[in-house]
């Protein structure tokens, strides 16, 4: 039995070429493309009716994915004739590698500026405690004198 199966495997790996990839689907390719009638969606979630741009453009898809054409290559004829803005994500091409790295290149900057931030609060010193106040400069024996005798005549005034 188990030879019987391996001879099937190798049956059906001479068959099925090692590159051929199973066709891409409308809403694969739709959703590659961005919708150039202004809206900012894909071709695929573009909601306007009767859309200028997007519905030549599903028309367009369906005839090569009828013809046969690959994802890759279908991406490559719009890509030609529309431009970069065209794709609805960059590619990793050229000066576009930025925009895949910026984001979480941010992310990490502000979780790193965070957990400093938090290290900083919870490592900082305690408060110095209060201080004494400072006694008072002795008084000299001449003020001392004079308190005392006015003291005394504000009790005989009473």
């Amino acid at each position: 039995m188990s030879r019987l199966a391996a001879a099937l495997l190798g049956a059906a790996l001479l068959v099925i070429p090692a590159g051929a990839a199973a066709p891409p689907t409308q809403f694969e390719v739709e959703e590659s493309l961005t919708c150039q009638c202004g809206c900012g969606l894909t071709v695929h979630a573009c909601n306007h009716l009767q859309c200028s741009s997007g519905d030549p453009i599903k028309k367009e898809i369906a005839e090569r994915i009828a013809r046969g054409e690959d994802k890759a290559t279908i991406l490559a004829a719009f890509r030609q004739r529309y431009g970069e803005k065209i794709l609805s994500s960059p590619t990793f091409q050229g000066f576009n590698w930025i925009a895949w790295i910026t984001p979480f290149a941010a992310v990490f900057a502000g979780g790193l500026g965070i957990s400093l931030v938090i290290r900083r609060w919870t490592r900082r010193p305690p408060p110095p405690p209060p201080s004494r106040p400072a006694a008072p400069p002795p008084a000299d024996d001449e003020r001392r004198k004079r308190l005392a005798r006015e003291l005394e005549e504000f009790d005989r005034e009473e």
